[in-house]
């Protein structure tokens, strides 16, 4: 598991609305059995600063930044991509939330 990786989720009741969780926990905390992930929520507009969007397997999807979460790291399903690429936005979001610039 590294930071920025991108999981399927497993869970029934929501995988059809959020496709994918986002693990935005640093990777020097990677012995903890828990993951802080970001929802990657499908039709949904975004918020500026707070919400950027990506496209991952040729579904949009924005992150819903304000709904972050620590979770069992055994839940999380298949890891899809990476998007360490995006690693400013993802920030700044995260950023924006907390402080508000």
């Amino acid at each position: 598991m590294a930071q920025f990786d991108v999981y399927t989720n497993t869970s029934k009741e929501t995988n059809d609305e959020i496709p994918y969780l986002l693990d935005i926990q640093n990777d020097i905390l990677k012995s903890l059995n828990t993951r802080v992930v970001v929802p990657l929520v499908k039709n949904q507009k975004t918020i500026t600063h707070l919400t950027p969007s990506f496209t991952i397997e040729d579904t949009e999807v924005v992150m819903f930044t304000m709904q972050l979460a620590g979770i069992p790291s055994s839940v999380l399903g298949d890891k899809i991509c990476n998007l360490k690429e995006k690693r400013t936005e993802i920030l700044n979001a995260i950023d924006f939330m907390i402080s508000g610039f």
